[in-house]
């Protein structure tokens, strides 16, 4: 199936008119940083792969353009299903122009040599949060048994993988997973340690588990991976997006609205609900579905003694990186004062200027701290999203600011959010997608 891919920053921009609380219910969608793995294992095996509840969003596009220009086949099965044949694979060059537009792109290194023994991979494009390494993934592959040479891109190629004892420097969830793909064709057994242990590494690593790989120590740090001649095909639905749930967490909590969210997996939000408990939230967990009342005065939750307390964000299980932006945003919305503490990426929180424009009260103490005083009347504001959940933490600003406000760089959203628009006008937002 050929896809049409829309052009990466067509000019889309988002209007909010803010001030009305949202109220329905939403499901959650598949999990982004789930889904873009297990699309690039699905080269691993010669067989079909059928993917259900699979996120219609940007990159997911581009995951699927990539494999479409090595040689694999796809098709759209139903509203959220895809079907995988990467069996006519036949190059293991990837293409410049789309490495660009997604970082998930350097996840088929791992596939490509555990299948055909070289990869070709142009440096990944994503989003501009900070530095964010490929070193660990150099070393896990060099340790596997792979030669690498730089030369403005990255030329990878191994007469064979072998078993090895790996140790992460850094529990990177991208590294871990190339790690673990590249692992499961190796000849012997790999241990991979410090590795991460994300919602979607364990996703990957089961449904690698499905088709036949052998894997021990899914949702710990430390992984035994023995390698296995080859993969079968088969069918996965892909996991539930715990960053979309904290972020519908957010929008019902600075409205004032009543929202389910439903179809997700509570054990996701263990680090997650503390977090905006500590923001004043009150939130309902069921067996599959949370809830948040309506009409709630949001009052943070000193630390003993009345300290000021903080959020912080780290490798899981510790409270999602990519949650700390909407985490911000609520805190503006929350009577008292919190400090929020981007350990990860150094320009996380590069988009507070324009909280601040709007009438937050922020401190930017540095690349990694803001101090948060609220709560503080938002007014709307024209604006442009500089990364996915950037964008999200202005659109939730949006939503409970005065006036009308316009984001702009609406691809940015749409890379992680899957029609949010629709959705959210289903909720009662007043929200429009235009031309900018």
């Amino acid at each position: 199936m050929t896809l049409t891919l829309p052009a990466q920053k067509h000019l889309q921009s988002f209007l909010i008119e803010g001030g009305r609380p949202l109220s329905g219910s939403v499901r959650a969608s598949g999990n982004k940083n789930g889904v873009l793995p297990v699309l690039a294992a699905c080269v691993l095996t010669s067989e079909p792969v059928h993917l259900r509840n699979v996120p219609r969003i940007r990159d997911v596009a581009t995951m699927l353009a990539l494999l479409e220009d090595i040689g694999a086949e796809f098709e759209w099965t139903g509203s959220n299903e895809v079907r995988i044949d990467a069996s006519p694979v036949h190059k293991t060059e990837l293409d410049e122009e789309l490495c660009r537009r997604i970082r998930a792109s350097f996840l088929l290194a791992g596939p490509l040599l555990a299948r055909f023994g070289r990869a070709t991979v142009p440096p990944p494009g994503g989003d501009v949060i900070g530095r964010r390494r490929l070193d660990p993934h150099m070393h896990a592959f060099a340790e596997l048994g792979v030669e690498i040479s730089l030369n403005g891109r990255y030329e990878m190629r191994t007469s064979g993988l072998r078993g090895k004892h790996v140790f992460l420097d850094e529990p990177s969830v991208m590294a871990t997973e190339n790690a673990v793909m590249a692992a499961v064709l190796a000849e012997g057994e790999t241990v991979i340690g410090n590795a991460a242990c994300e919602p979607h590494v364990q996703d990957l690593c089961r449904f690698l588990v499905s088709l036949g790989a052998e894997i021990e120590g899914i949702e710990s740090n430390v992984l035994r991976v023995s390698g296995v001649r080859e993969l079968r095909g088969g069918e996965w639905r892909i996991a539930p997006e715990h960053i979309e749930v904290g972020s519908f967490i957010g929008m019902a909590a600075v409205t004032g609205g009543d929202i389910t969210i439903t179809d997700l997996a509570p054990q996701d939000l263990y680090p997650i609900v503390p977090a905006f408990e500590r923001l004043g939230v009150r939130v309902e967990v069921g067996e599959s579905s949370v809830r948040i009342p309506p009409g709630q005065e949001l009052v943070i939750q000193d630390d003993l003694g009345g300290a000021i307390p903080k959020i912080e964000d780290g490798p899981w299980p510790q409270f999602p990186a990519d949650l700390t932006s909407i985490a911000l945003t609520v805190a503006t919305q929350a009577q008292g004062t919190i400090l929020i503490f981007e350990k990860m990426f150094e320009s996380r929180l590069f988009f507070v200027d324009k909280l601040v424009s709007m009438g937050a009260r922020i401190i930017l103490c540095d690349p990694h701290r803001a101090v948060v005083t609220g709560k503080a009347h938002l007014y709307a504001q024209r604006m442009s999203s500089p990364d996915i959940r950037a964008g999200m933490a202005m659109l939730i600003a949006a939503l409970c600011a005065e006036g009308t406000s316009t984001i702009g760089e609406a691809y940015q959203i749409d890379k992680g959010y899957e029609r949010i628009d629709e959705r959210l006008r289903a909720l009662g937002a007043r929200i429009e997608r235009t031309e900018q």
